[in-house]
């Protein structure tokens, strides 16, 4: 008889302990392997702790395969270029910007020895990787507005990815581009005499920016952010606090980066932190530079945003 109910005791033991696993929720939060991802990487590391939910962390090859996974329903939390954010949402997906977590952090870079300003650029080749995407559509905006027309006075190469234009520009096989971090650090690291043209975030606001233009936002699911605020208020702070510890540690963060596996090297990342604008605003506060960026896409690639300016409901109130 005893022996009988020590084995029920240790049954309802064992279903208590099932029944308590069987009722965590998952969730994993997306990133995009490349710089956009280092901002987030101390969540790599130690994940946003939620009574019962298991969160995890999981980074991306390319933007549009996260973009996928938000169309289909599959991605509840993740990072994002704005305007892709914007056509998922014009298309009826529940998704919202939570905030603005990486900003521009673009470097006009030149060996060319004629090329002293923006208005020396007429008549030359300058490469910019990602045609049709942010980098390109605000350098085209801040030629317009110095007069110069892209594709008349100026040509723009697309044929390179940024690695490939940083290797290119330090083998001298070309001798202007557009660059972000940490591939700019890269370029000039490899080849110290290269010069900055101008500040991009400058030339920018001149061109009628709102402060420095938005390039990574993270994005949450409308229905999920209704359903669990107390979820999304903790990754918001979590993320926040990474943004803060990254930019206080390069050294730390450049190694995580390469330990998750992030598609970059520590030492690189590492150097090019302080010049990357790792930020963390708020949706409702960061509206007014989203909106400057989202009428560049309006005027060169509507398509790329929905065509209409996102609505109120784009932008995350907690």
């Amino acid at each position: 008889m005893k022996s009988f109910k020590h084995g029920l005791f240790f049954c309802f033991i064992f279903g208590c302990l099932a029944a308590f696993l069987g009722a965590q929720s998952s969730l994993t939060i997306y990133g995009i392997k490349g710089p956009s991802g280092v901002g987030m990487i101390r969540l790599f590391e130690n994940p946003p702790a939620v009574s019962g939910m298991n969160i995890r962390l999981e980074a991306l090859a390319q933007a549009d395969l996260l973009a996928a996974r938000f169309l289909s329903g599959e991605a509840k939390v993740g990072i994002l270029p704005p305007n892709v954010a914007a056509k998922i949402a014009s298309g009826g997906k529940p998704l919202q910007i939570a905030a603005v977590v990486g900003t521009g952090m673009l470097s006009l870079l030149t060996s060319d020895p004629a090329v002293r300003g923006i208005e020396d650029l007429r008549g030359k080749t300058v490469e910019v990787a990602g045609q049709g995407a942010t980098p390109d559509l605000v350098f085209r905006r801040i030629l317009l507005s110095r007069g110069i027309n892209p594709g008349r006075d100026i040509q723009l190469g697309y044929a390179l990815a940024y690695p490939e234009i940083a290797q290119s520009l330090i083998a001298g096989r070309i001798a202007t581009a557009l660059l972000p971090e940490p591939f700019a650090t890269m370029a000039r690291t490899g080849k110290p005499g290269l010069r900055e043209v101008a500040d991009i975030e400058a030339e920018w606001i001149k061109a009628g920016g709102k402060g420095n233009f938005p390039m990574t936002v993270l994005v949450v699911d409308a229905d999920f952010a209704r359903s669990r605020p107390d979820v999304v208020r903790t990754i918001l702070a979590e993320y926040e606090n990474s943004i803060r510890w990254v930019i206080a540690h390069p050294g730390e963060a450049g190694a995580l980066v390469e330990k998750h596996d992030l598609g970059l090297r520590a030492a690189v990342v590492s150097a090019a932190i302080p010049r990357s604008n790792y930020v963390f605003i708020p949706a409702t506060e960061a509206r007014a530079s989203l909106e400057a960026l989202f009428k560049i896409f309006l005027d060169f690639s509507p398509a790329a945003i929905g065509n209409a300016l996102p609505p109120d409901s784009f932008y995350l109130k907690l």
